[in-house]
C-alpha cells in the first residue's frame, strides 16, 4: 500500500522541520513526500533543496502572491504517484505510528477508502482538552459533519478515487476548504475512524488561517450552499444540510446586525429567501 504525503506550506520554515521529521520517522514509510511551497518569502524552497534534497518540491509562482492552501494541496495531489494520499499541514506533526496504524486498519477494511484519527490539541505550547462538541466519528457521518469541521486534514488518509468522484479542495475558499471537502466525501462514503491520538495539532499562532481570515461561519455557509446545489445529496441529506444552513444563516445574520454591516445583511437575507423555497 503506497502512500504519497502532501504538505502545503507558506512562510512556515520554522515549523516545517517538525512536520517533515515526523513523516521521516514513521514506522510505516510513505512512498514519497511532496512539499508545496505557496510563494513563501522566508526561503523555504531553497532550504528544502539543501536540507531535504530527496523530497519532491513544488514551488508555486503567482507573481509573489500565494494562491492559498487549497490550491497548494491540489497541486500536490495532482503530482502524487500513489493511490493513497495522506495530508499534513506544515504546522502539525504526526506521531510515529500514524501511517502504520492507519494502513493496517484500511487493509482490515478493504472496502473503506477514507480514514482519519483522533488528535492532540496544543495551543500556544500548552496541551488543551477538546470539548465534547468536537467529538469525532466513523461510519456514514454526513449529518455529524454539518455543524463544524470534524476531520483534521493532518489526520486524513484517503484514496485518490474519492477525489476523482467528488472533486478536490475548492480554490475559492480561503478557509473551511476542509469542511467543504469532507461534506462532499461523507455524503457518499463511509469513513473509518481510528480513535487514537496520532497527530499533534498546533494552534493559537498568529499565522493560523482561521485566525487571520475571520468570519469562518460565512465560509461554512458557502460550503453548505455549494453542496446543496451540487446534486450529490439525497433528500434526507438535503434536508439535514438545509436545517444546518438556516441555523448558520441566523447566527451570521445576528453578527452582521451587531456590526452594522447593512449591505452584507441585505445579501444574506436574499440568500435566506432563495433557500426558503427550495
Amino acid at each position: 500500500m503506497r502512500v504519497s504525503v502532501i504538505i502545503p506550506t507558506f512562510n512556515r520554515k520554522h515549523t516545517l522541520t517538525r512536520a517533515l521529521e515526523s513523516v521521516i520517522n514513521q514506522t510505516y514509510q510513505p512512498y514519497e513526500i511532496i512539499v508545496v511551497d505557496d510563494c513563501s518569502g522566508d526561503g523555504t524552497s531553497d532550504w528544502i533543496q539543501t536540507e531535504y534534497p530527496s523530497i519532491n518540491l513544488i514551488t508555486l509562482s503567482s507573481i509573489n502572491s500565494p494562491k492559498g492552501v487549497s490550491h497548494a494541496r491540489n497541486a500536490g495531489i495532482k503530482m502524487a504517484k500513489c493511490d493513497w494520499i495522506a495530508l499534513l499541514d506544515s504546522d502539525d506533526e504526526w506521531l510515529p505510528q500514524k501511517l502504520e496504524l492507519q494502513t493496517r486498519l484500511i487493509k482490515n477494511n478493504p472496502n473503506s477508502l477514507f480514514c482519519h484519527t483522533n488528535e492532540i490539541w496544543i495551543r500556544n505550547g500548552v496541551r488543551v482538552n477538546q470539548m465534547k462538541k468536537h467529538q469525532k466519528y466513523g461510519g456514514y457521518i454526513f449529518d455529524k459533519c454539518l455543524d463544524i469541521c470534524r476531520i483534521s486534514p493532518s489526520s486524513s488518509l484517503l484514496h485518490h478515487s474519492i477525489l476523482d468522484e467528488v472533486g478536490m479542495f475548492d480554490d475559492d475558499l480561503k478557509v473551511c476548504e476542509d469542511y467543504d471537502l469532507w461534506l462532499r466525501i461523507t455524503a457518499k462514503y463511509n469513513v473509518l475512524f481510528l480513535d487514537k491520538a496520532l497527530i499533534n495539532k498546533y494552534g493559537g499562532h498568529n499565522d493560523q488561517l482561521s485566525k487571520v481570515t475571520g468570519g469562518i461561519e460565512k465560509y461554512r455557509i458557502t460550503a453548505l450552499e455549494n453542496i446543496m446545489s451540487s446534486g450529490l445529496l439525497d433528500k434526507t441529506q438535503f434536508d439535514q444540510a438545509k436545517a444546518s444552513l438556516f441555523s448558520k444563516y441566523h447566527i451570521y445574520e445576528k453578527g452582521l446586525k451587531k456590526r452594522g454591516k447593512l449591505d452584507e445583511l441585505k445579501k444574506i437575507k436574499s440568500r435566506i429567501l432563495y433557500w426558503t423555497y427550495i
